[in-house]
């Protein structure tokens, strides 16, 4: 066994209603002006109102910022560093799925050490301490609220750019099951399955430890037993809940034992085509499951039983009924089939030939080759091999 360490720095709420304990967490972090970074969907839905009001009826100033698109920008980062400047706020709130919750430690770390976020790009090079950050998650997918990343597009080079630093980790993380239950049904599906996605991939990881293995493990077993029935009735709260809990308990597992290829070569895919970051998840999972096969050591076999209707036992399985049984779950979600189709949903009407998709691939797997997911991946991959798994996807 490797040597390996671990740490819990956080303070994490889980229940239904817990959205009240917001103003508790900002008193405990000296707070007493808050800047709520969220999106424009859950303003228009009430959800941040509700968010700012808790703050205020608790004598709190608030400002908002809710310009935060999908695969947020480095723009909008600079964007919200501003405002947060403007406003004078000591502590940030960030509410929402996994953009605003980018921007939010992008912003945290921008507003007080100065620059531009990508001078931050990679491992370790946030110096201290980033502004207090409160981190409430409205999809059960990113795990943001417990990672040390933050991932930001940089449009000048279609690239997601990652910046990877435990001052990242927000301070406290409020996960109330309510603010998942009007999710429509697609987004449930992707934020769900790149939860789930987030602990296979740390579980296969050559840099897992038993540590990261019991995160993984727990995370997997909730969502694999819940997501179907999550994305058939988003306000079943018990369903709810273990989604968010899994994704939680995945986030912790990836940020100690990292990820693999599928996430190496998603972000290319959402960088060139703005196609979801679970949906480009999923549909590359099964290509690299079957690739990642022949480097399975009896793991398989348990992601298997946490994600397929039907058990299976040592003596009848075979890795490759793992890559059969995400296809089907898949499916059952309204994953699409194939990376082309996802492309071609993304652009929304928006006419783009094969060939226009294709020759994308060679960049892609330039881009997908500089993540340090590519390293700690069970199978070892080169370049040709990316190149050649992108393919298979389409």
């Amino acid at each position: 066994m490797n040597p390996f360490k671990f740490f819990i720095p956080q303070n994490i709420t889980v229940g239904a209603g817990t959205l009240a304990k917001l103003p508790e967490c900002a008193k405990k972090l000296g707070g007493s002006h808050a800047m709520l970074i969220s999106g424009p969907t859950l303003r228009k839905m009430g959800v941040v109102d509700k968010a700012a009001d808790y703050l205020k009826d608790a004598g709190m100033a608030v400002d908002i910022f809710t310009d935060v698109e999908a695969n947020p920008s480095v723009t909008t980062v600079e964007k919200a560093t501003e405002a947060y400047k403007d406003s004078g706020a000591d502590f940030i709130v960030a509410l929402g799925g996994g953009s605003p919750m980018d921007v939010a430690k992008a912003v945290g770390v921008t507003a007080k050490y100065g620059g531009s976020i990508t001078e931050y790009e990679g491992a370790h090079k946030v110096p201290g301490k980033i502004v207090p950050l409160i981190a409430i998650p409205t999809t059960a997918g990113t795990g943001s609220e417990v990672t040390a990343f933050s991932v930001i597009t940089d449009h000048s080079r279609d690239y997601k750019l990652t910046v990877f630093s435990y001052e990242l980790l927000p301070a406290y993380a409020i996960l109330d099951p309510e603010l998942l239950t009007s999710a429509p049904a697609s987004v449930a599906a992707a934020c769900g399955i790149d939860a789930f996605i987030h602990a296979e991939e740390a579980y296969v990881s050559t840099a897992a430890s038993p540590f990261s293995d019991a995160m993984a493990e727990k995370a997997m077993e909730l969502i694999g037993g819940n997501i179907r029935r999550f994305v058939a009735r988003r306000t079943d709260l018990e369903a709810a809940e273990a989604m968010l809990t899994g994704s939680l308990f995945a986030g912790i597992a990836f940020s100690f034992a990292r990820l693999g290829n599928v996430h190496a070569m998603s972000h290319p895919v959402s960088a060139f085509f703005n196609v979801a970051h679970g949906v480009a998840n999923a549909v590359l999972l099964p290509v690299i499951a079957e690739y990642n096969a022949l480097a399975d050591h009896g793991r398989y076999l348990k992601i298997y039983n946490y994600i397929s209707p039907i058990p299976a036992y040592e003596d009848e399985f075979e890795p490759l009924m793992l890559v059969d049984a995400i296809r089907e779950l898949n499916e059952d979600i309204g994953i699409p089939e194939d990376l082309t189709t996802a492309i071609r949903q993304a652009k929304k009407g928006e006419e783009i030939s094969d060939k226009e998709i294709e020759s994308k691939i060679d960049a892609m797997a330039d881009d997908a080759m500089k993540s340090g997911n590519i390293a700690v991946n069970p199978r070892s991959s080169r370049k040709q091999d990316i190149v050649e798994l992108y393919h298979k996807a389409l």
